[in-house]
């Protein structure tokens, strides 16, 4: 097992390094790979970034207690991810190298024309933050998997990933995590793939797990627990919440980094094929394990359900099976993990300060510290991986998405109204889940709705005013 883990981990090591030939040492090739990423890459890249620990651990985690209910955050995470890849995706492709922004929170800030300094360093400090939480998150799950298939402890496993994230940073920067994203998606694939068929087999047919399910008292119910609404209504206020969720792909800058940086000759439908081919038959697959975790694991006398994935492995497959599986996880933490960290990065260095910094070995420096900064959140942190991930996607989501789709529906706003904008729609995200009313609607929908109609109003007024001002000229 260990042997088989080793060698798969070799491998994405050997490409996320051969990278550095043909890296440029600039800070456009550093955070964009100089514009020049091919669309199949680009999805490949972008659906491992996007399913992460979170898929391996998280969701499974997560669909063990929830049961078949869980399908409702597949159906509306996709959903809301092509909404948004449809309306916002090639606008912010042409509208970045229109500006020559290298990064969302630069693109935001520069959309109107005018140089929006403020607005820029809070997004940028925003995101700062809660990537480092989401980095952890990923930290979190490669070092659960490795505690129980090689009996590792949790703080070997964190800094092992944080190894190897730095070492992709240093190689070739979003190059080095694109190039190993797409090997790391196939062996994704493979691994739950393998898992689920291997799960199936082991139950006893596909029949004979639908028989099994249906003991699970409440498991086939498609109405998720604890709703206040608890009917249709609630059902789809419930799907329509994750749709927002997938919707906040948009506000996620180390996924949106991907179609910056696209080929402008390549089609965006081609990249497009890529993602939500893979996303589709990953989510699923997720989902369908999860299921099944409940059937072979329900009689574990203390059980951590994030653990679920890897504790099947040991049971269903042979060692060098485990190894994959072991490495399929942590190609999932490692995609998200590097790309998180590298757009921390670049929100440090070119938003957060007053003057961006070009220099590439202060860059990777900065890097390298928000790596080590990571680690120590890892160490320490409580929460679920479930739990850190959503919390951190759903905020994010809410400081750029209202910004992004009230630019490109033409909206214009002064810089104290967009900062007005931003905070009233992180708040309100936040205070929804103070209240603990994220169990019923997903966060992020209050978010974004409040953010694009403070948006509306300011630009209405700005309008009015405008017209004021004109009459009396």
């Amino acid at each position: 097992m260990l042997i088989s883990f080793i060698v798969f981990l070799s491998c994405f090591a050997i490409i996320g390094l051969s990278s550095a030939k043909f890296a440029s040492k600039n800070k456009e090739d550093y955070y964009l790979a100089g514009r020049s990423v091919s669309a199949w890459l680009a999805g490949l890249s972008a659906v491992a970034t996007n399913n992460s620990g979170y898929m391996f651990i998280g969701v499974i985690g997560y669909t063990y207690y929830a049961g078949l209910s869980a399908i409702w955050l597949m159906i509306g995470w996709i959903a809301g991810d092509l909404i948004a890849s449809f309306y916002i995706h090639k606008k912010v492709q042409q509208q970045a190298k229109k500006t020559g922004a290298v990064s969302v929170m630069s693109l935001v800030s520069l959309w109107q024309g005018e140089n929006f300094q403020l607005l820029r360093r809070l997004l940028a400090w925003t995101a700062l933050l809660l990537m480092t939480a989401y980095a952890a998150a990923q930290f979190i799950a490669g070092s659960k998997a490795l505690h129980v298939l090689l009996d590792w402890p949790i703080w070997m496993g964190a800094i092992l990933v944080a190894v190897m994230v730095a070492a992709y940073c240093f190689a070739g920067g979003i190059r080095a995590s694109i190039w190993t994203d797409a090997a790391q998606s196939f062996v994704m694939v493979a691994a739950m793939s393998i898992l689920l068929f291997a799960a199936v087999q082991h139950i006893g047919g596909i029949n004979q797990v639908i028989t099994e399910l249906r003991l699970v008292d409440g498991f086939f119910d498609l109405t998720p627990d604890g709703l206040i609404f608890d009917n249709q209504l609630g059902v789809i206020a419930f799907a329509i919440g994750w749709m927002f969720a997938g919707f906040s792909v948009v506000g996620q800058p180390h996924i949106m980094v991907r179609f910056i940086a696209l080929d402008s000759k390549q089609n965006m439908r081609t990249m497009r094929m890529w993602y939500y081919l893979w996303f589709s038959i990953f989510y699923a697959m997720a989902t369908c394990v999860g299921l099944l975790s409940r059937i072979l694991l329900d009689n574990q006398a203390s059980f951590d359900a994030e653990l679920a994935l890897p504790m099947m492995a040991l049971e269903l497959l042979p060692g060098w099976l485990v190894g994959l599986i072991l490495a399929g996880i942590f190609a999932a933490t490692l995609s998200t993990a590097d790309s998180l960290v590298l757009s921390s990065s670049a929100a440090f260095s070119q938003d957060c300060l007053a003057k961006p910094v070009t220099n590439t070995k202060v860059i990777k420096i900065i890097t390298l510290s928000i790596t080590l900064l990571t680690l120590f959140v890892a160490m320490f942190a409580k929460q679920s991986v479930f739990s850190l991930v959503v919390f951190a996607w759903a905020t994010l989501g809410c400081a750029l998405a209202p910004m992004l789709i009230g630019l490109i529906l033409g909206w214009r706003i002064s810089q104290l109204q967009a900062l007005i904008v931003v905070i009233a729609s992180v708040a309100t995200a936040m205070l929804w889940r103070q209240l603990d009313w994220h169990n019923q609607i997903y966060e992020g929908f209050a978010g974004i709705v409040v953010g694009v109609a403070v948006f509306y109003l300011s630009a209405l007024k700005a309008v009015k005013s405008s017209g004021v001002a004109n009459e009396s000229n």
